[in-house]
């Protein structure tokens, strides 16, 4: 069972889905945050459906936003609060995509995450801790959160592309590097890129990278 309850979605243009991509968005956003990020995709992506779930909580700085945990540094939280908030999100991420996996038909293989901060934190700690392999992980102007536990607790290695804004000022530049050197050393194959001149959101070359990868890495 899963807190997630309301999910944006645009159906695949070709009227038959077989892939899908999900997007999680940032602390304080919801669901309709990315959603919109399906038009310029869709129609390079014909047999994809696009699901945006809103997470599951009320944002604790944003009431009318959602949060996937709080984050002590802007919201004040207990640090014990934050791990126990990211535990339950991930339970219920997990809960989430396996409902996708039944309610759709369509196999671990054959979807794809999308993150952007908050979100990428949520992809990169729930992907590589389920029993069948994603087809990838695509996270923009994040991190990697609890990295001296990846090695031990990786049951797959979906391909991943880290996307981020070499002038972030929310989510420091260098956590691209401490995570994809963290992922590779756990086994992942992982491909960077660097959005120059670009702060803490997605630039045009950024979703360009991303739709190759999806590209790449979707059934057709």
């Amino acid at each position: 069972m899963t807190r997630i309850n309301k999910v944006g979605r645009v159906e695949a243009l070709s009227g038959k889905a077989t892939s899908a991509v999900i997007f999680l968005h940032g602390y304080g956003a919801d669901g309709d945050d990315l959603l919109g990020l399906a038009e310029p995709l869709a129609p390079h992506l014909p047999n994809t459906l696009f699901l945006s779930p809103d997470a599951p909580e009320t944002c604790v700085t944003n009431p009318f936003g959602r949060q996937w945990f709080p984050i002590p540094w802007l919201d004040g939280s207990a640090p014990e609060e934050a791990a126990a908030g990211l535990a339950r999100s991930s339970e219920d991420l997990n809960a989430f995509l396996d409902q996708v996996m039944t309610s759709e038909a369509l196999a671990a293989s054959q979807i794809a995450l999308v993150g952007f901060s908050q979100g990428t934190m949520m992809s990169l700690q729930v992907a590589p801790r389920r029993a069948q392999a994603l087809a990838g992980v695509v996270g923009f102007s994040g991190r990697l959160l609890r990295a001296d536990a990846l090695a031990a607790e990786t049951v797959t290695q979906p391909p991943m592309l880290l996307l981020h804004g070499d002038v972030d000022q929310i989510v420091p530049f260098g956590d691209l590097k401490q995570a994809s050197d963290a992922l590779r050393a756990a086994g992942f194959d992982v491909r960077t890129h660097v959005m120059r001149g670009t702060g803490h959101g997605i630039s045009p070359d950024g979703l360009g990278q991303a739709l190759a990868f999806l590209r790449a890495h979707l059934p057709a």
